[in-house]
């Protein structure tokens, strides 16, 4: 058993209870309300501000150019890709996508970039991997479980939505992640691979959260 391997059964528990979360359930039979998607929409325009910084962090750490390019790809994917669900979202909602961004970030989507951005800088570049991993993983099983297991088609709402990431390229980002994670487990301590392990569980735990803080329409108490 591989390295990711070992954290995708230990993390099956919550991979499940994402899958089973109304808003993922909701995106499946269309039955979000317009303001779940709008709050969804402003915080994760924000935390793939965030995804994208610590790509650049996991860049200076990269010892080869094969993972540089990586990387490098990847910033590009968000910047000029991962647009097309967020819009998808907002033309269901009705409100245009301009009007949605650089939003303060809810308690639980701040949250996440905090664990994200701590890890990045002081971790290494194995456990940067692991701390960005859950969520391409994650999204690529949701679109996988919505597509597979409901009738989806252009007609649907949320087609683009679940297309993008049941997509070949969403598994494609996934499996490089995975593949540069398990070949950096094979030379790391106990100790660090504890940390990657730890890192990863953490962000599968606030992509649940972040579902819940979207369905809740989640803000600051005060």
């Amino acid at each position: 058993m591989t390295f990711t391997q070992e954290l995708r059964k230990e993390a099956e528990s919550i991979f499940s209870n994402i899958l089973s979360h109304p808003f993922v359930k909701g995106i499946g039979s269309a039955q979000l309300k317009p303001e779940q998607l709008i709050h969804y929409v402003k915080q994760d325009f924000e935390y793939l501000n965030t995804f994208i910084q610590i790509y650049g962090l996991a860049l200076s750490k990269s010892e080869t150019r094969e993972d540089m390019s990586v990387f490098n790809q990847q910033i590009d994917f968000i910047l000029h890709s991962e647009i097309h669900p967020h819009n998808n979202f907002c033309e269901v909602a009705g409100v245009a996508y301009e009007s949605l961004q650089y939003e303060p970030l809810a308690p639980t989507a701040h949250h996440y970039t905090r664990h994200m951005i701590d890890v990045a800088h002081k971790g290494s570049f194995g456990e940067i991997l692991a701390v960005l991993l859950p969520c391409p993983w994650t999204y690529l099983e949701i679109g996988h479980h919505l597509k597979n297991t409901l009738t989806i088609d252009e007609g649907h709402p949320f087609y683009e939505w679940i297309s993008f990431y049941a997509k070949e390229e969403s598994l494609t980002i996934t499996n490089t992640f995975r593949s540069r994670l398990d070949a950096y487990a094979e030379t790391a301590s106990a100790g660090e691979k504890k940390r990657m392990k730890e890192a990863f569980i953490k962000s599968c735990q606030l992509e649940w959260m972040f579902w819940e803080m979207a369905y809740t329409i989640e803000t600051w108490p005060v």
